[in-house]
């Protein structure tokens, strides 16, 4: 099952998706400028291909994900003001 809703952030949106995998879900929320991620996907990899992505982990919602606060940040989501422990609500300005 997918879940999709888009989110408007100051006329803006941001994209969300969220996909039944096995017994956990995979969380995406994607802006124009970056990503906030689950913790399914790779930081590594984000930084490997200069994204700004944040990760967020303990989320098993889109409306869990919106609560959350930023687990680690990518150089690149950094470079946008992005900063661990910040909640997704404000980084959600930062990459629509």
């Amino acid at each position: 099952m997918i879940t999709t809703k888009n989110i408007d952030i100051d006329g803006r949106s941001v994209e969300a998706l969220c996909m039944k995998l096995q017994e956990k879900n995979l969380i995406v929320l994607r802006g124009a400028k970056g990503y906030i991620m689950c913790g399914y996907l790779n930081m590594d990899a984000a930084n490997k291909f200069n994204e700004a992505a944040v990760k967020i982990t303990g989320v098993t919602s889109i409306d869990d994900a919106l609560k959350a606060s930023a687990a680690e940040v990518s150089v690149a989501a950094a470079a946008l003001g992005a900063k661990p422990g910040q909640a997704v609500k404000e980084i959600l300005g930062l990459i629509a």
